[in-house]
């Protein structure tokens, strides 16, 4: 896993978008982040980076109300706001709906998508009209199934089965990590290689 780690440069924080006209238009593939507050979105982040405070993490959810961008070298990261927090107003929740419309609009610039969910529960109805939307939108994804480390081995394999069937995909397409442990970090970084080596193909 070091050599995986190794092609990984140091990561940089770039900018935040509050709208469509602050997104970044990059030549660099754009690989985006998503899943429900709280689900350890930040967590991922810092563990792929190597660092414990590239991004923010916070024990209150919903306090990503952007779009951070992440500059990963050959690739830009880009974290996108948390969804399905209940102590926000219904205006709030509309302003990330509309964050998160106008984003995935441009489909054509976004590389990839790691969708986020909680290993320990079933996806929320959130999760699923997330993964429903990228579905519709032909937008290509990686399941990444958080904090792994709560659960036993037997119990990780039956929760993936579980996530895989629910979202009717394979289950080499959900990947059960640990920011705790570092597990599933190698796997990851094997993805991204992947992602950008059709990125350069499609070129």
């Amino acid at each position: 896993m070091e050599k995986l780690l190794a092609k990984l440069p140091n990561a940089e924080f770039i900018t935040s978008a509050a709208n469509k006209s602050q997104f970044i238009k990059s030549d660099k593939p754009i690989i985006a982040v998503c899943g429900k507050s709280n689900v350890g979105k930040s967590s991922f982040i810092n563990m792929l980076a190597n660092r414990k405070k590239l991004a923010k993490v916070s024990k209150e959810p919903g306090r990503t109300r952007l779009v951070n961008y992440f500059d990963f070298g050959k690739f830009i990261l880009a974290d996108l706001p948390g969804y399905g927090f209940a102590r926000v107003s219904k205006a709030e929740k509309l302003k990330w709906a509309r964050l998160l419309d106008d984003f995935f609009a441009d489909k054509d610039s976004i590389a990839h998508v790691f969708a986020l969910a909680d290993i320990r529960h079933d996806p929320t109805s959130d999760d699923k009209q997330m993964v429903e939307y990228l579905y519709y939108y032909l937008v290509p994804f990686t399941v990444i199934a958080t904090k792994a480390d709560k659960l036993s081995k037997a119990q990780q394999s039956k929760s993936v089965t579980n996530i895989a069937a629910i979202y009717k995909c394979g289950k080499d397409d959900v990947i059960a990590t640990s920011a705790e442990t570092r597990q599933g970090l190698d796997r990851v970084i094997e993805k991204i290689e992947t992602i950008l080596q059709l990125g350069e193909e499609d070129a």
